[in-house]
């Protein structure tokens, strides 16, 4: 039979283009919920130092919830039961706000370490010198221990970033399913995995060459 039909067709160019965008998606999603999850966990992370009795009881609980259950099931979870109470969110919106909260949590505890990686005599020798608590803050515990929370904040932000590949679950089409996408139409999946994983490298390779970049600034 010489007039066969074929489902599928060979990885093209206007493929790359495909997962290019679906890249520009990763790394909207995971550079908004990094940003405002690493805002909300700095705030998380200073009143769990405070040691405020809500904080204690309530936010630190809270806190390992996420950072104990699975993503793919906090992201499942949310998506289905958050129609339920009257929030009509799409995918991006879902997967946006669980990655947020997701980032808080791991944050919050970074941020707590940093902040208890300065010494109580130093922070006592800033009082004696007449600063206030804010200012002991701003002056003392802030530029000491952003150089202890650094080097693990980057390791949260490169986790998120990849685990942004399982809001595909909810049909968000980022670059992970982009590619089982083209994987199915093509049936090419070790060339389209490597694709995606140089996208993956692409995204991932500048946070990791700044970082370092900064690090060597600041022991010098």
């Amino acid at each position: 039979m010489e007039n066969q039909i074929s489902f599928f067709s060979s990885f093209g160019l206007n493929d790359v283009f495909f997962m290019a965008e679906a890249a520009y998606r990763t790394l909207l999603i995971s550079m908004i919920s990094i940003s405002i999850g690493t805002v909300i966990g700095g705030i998380f992370g200073w009143m769990l130092f405070e040691g405020r009795i809500l904080a204690t009881i309530l936010l630190g609980p809270i806190l390992d919830v996420f950072r104990s259950v699975p993503l793919i099931i906090q992201l499942v979870l949310f998506y289905n039961f958050a129609p339920i109470v009257g929030f009509d969110l799409d995918a991006f919106e879902s997967g946006l706000v669980i990655l947020t909260l997701y980032t808080a949590a791991l944050v919050a505890n970074v941020v707590r370490g940093g902040i208890a990686s300065v010494g109580e005599p130093m922070r006592r020798a800033a009082r004696s010198l007449g600063m206030n608590y804010w200012q002991d803050l701003r002056y003392v515990v802030f530029p000491i221990g952003v150089r202890a929370i650094f080097p693990s904040w980057v390791g949260v932000a490169l986790g998120v970033l990849k685990d942004s590949a399982l809001v595909s679950v909810l049909g968000y089409v980022e670059l992970l399913r982009a590619s089982q996408i083209l994987m199915t139409r093509t049936q090419e999946p070790l060339l389209i995995i490597a694709v995606a994983g140089a996208f993956y490298f692409a995204l991932s390779y500048p946070i990791s060459r700044f970082s370092a970049g900064f690090e060597r600034k600041w022991s010098q």
